[in-house]
């Protein structure tokens, strides 16, 4: 019986040492410039003691049914290049900064990326080669910088629900010139449909859940908007015994803000600094104690702190507004 007891004990320490993440990861999500960066624009980075950035390269491809994925151009700004990345890189390693380097398409006039789908088997093929070649050299370029994250894809709903053959073999590729930790972006809609969580080391999540549909709400608000999508969280970590990251997470300083998160529309005037900073501290408070949670990423950070944000600014951005001070609060006494 005491065997057993041990025996018990033992397995429960090792199913939790898979699943707990101790050190959170409090990251922002750096927007790449047109030009280099240097140690002044990581700075403002440390102060909100971040110890993670994703850094994001973006490919264009013209339509939801366009199989050319467009990388690496000399039409592109700098950071979103593969010189870009790396000397982005360098200069926050060298501030004992980590990386996660989250590839990501972007369709012209901004339109979901989630829904880009193929109306061929040609054509879905096409964009299987041309995406391979995109990610894998973005991977190489990951192993090259020794980041620590490598994202493999970012809000692609029906790409991956149509094509469940080539996602499995692509992560298997992405393994052989890669050697650090894998994560996938679902939206907060997708996550739960996604069938690899068990491929990769992280089951990630652009966070933007719904949580209230009040002008202003409270924090007891939005902790309770919570409670469901938080339960389902917690059901697909069970099954997968993979630590969660918030690949995402972000509000925009505006009325009703807690109603849609993710969207990023033209809205005029309805400032509303309260709101992003009892949403953010709600968020915090459901999940950064939690040891299967591992952490996440504000969306977003721009480069040039002093010229951003403000208590005038309605979009995601926390800089120069009071949600700042809530991101340095939390991830001070999470590091």
């Amino acid at each position: 019986m005491k065997t057993l007891k041990l025996l018990f004990i033992s397995c429960i320490f090792l199913v939790n040492s898979c699943t707990s993440q101790s050190k959170k990861i409090n990251g922002v999500s750096f927007v790449a410039s047109s030009k280099k960066i240097t140690s002044k624009h990581i700075n403002d980075v440390k102060k909100v003691s971040a110890n993670y950035v994703t850094l994001m390269p973006f490919a264009f491809v013209k339509s939801l049914s366009s199989p050319n994925v467009i990388y690496d151009s000399k039409k592109q700004w700098f950071g979103e290049t593969k010189e870009g990345v790396k000397q982005y890189a360098k200069e926050f390693q060298q501030s004992k900064i980590k990386i996660m380097l989250k590839p990501q398409i972007w369709v012209w006039n901004g339109v979901y990326t989630g829904a880009i789908k193929m109306d061929s088997e040609a054509k879905w093929r096409e964009l299987e080669k041309s995406y391979e070649d995109f990610i894998l050299a973005f991977a190489k370029v990951a192993e090259e910088i020794n980041a620590e994250i490598f994202c493999i894809g970012t809000e692609l709903e029906h790409f991956v629900k149509n094509r469940s053959e080539y996602w499995k073999k692509l992560i298997k590729k992405i393994r052989k010139v890669y050697s650090g930790k894998l994560t996938y972006a679902a939206n907060w809609d997708e996550f739960k449909r996604i069938y690899f969580w068990e491929d990769l080391d992280f089951v990630g999540i652009d966070a933007y859940f719904p949580l209230s549909d009040q002008k202003s709400p409270s924090i007891k608000d939005l902790e309770r908007g919570w409670q469901p999508h938080k339960n389902e969280v917690i059901e697909v970590q069970s099954k997968f015994y993979k630590p969660v990251l918030f690949t995402e997470y972000g509000y925009r300083s505006v009325d009703f803000a807690g109603k849609e998160p993710w969207n990023s529309g033209k809205i005029e005037g309805s400032v509303n600094l309260a709101n992003q900073e009892k949403a953010l501290q709600a968020l915090y408070n459901q999940f950064w104690k939690e040891d299967w949670f591992a952490g996440g990423f504000v969306w977003k950070w721009f480069h040039n702190h002093k010229e951003v944000g403000g208590e005038d600014n309605n979009r995601f951005t926390p800089q120069n507004k009071p949600a700042e001070l809530t991101i340095k609060k939390m991830y001070e006494s999470s590091r």
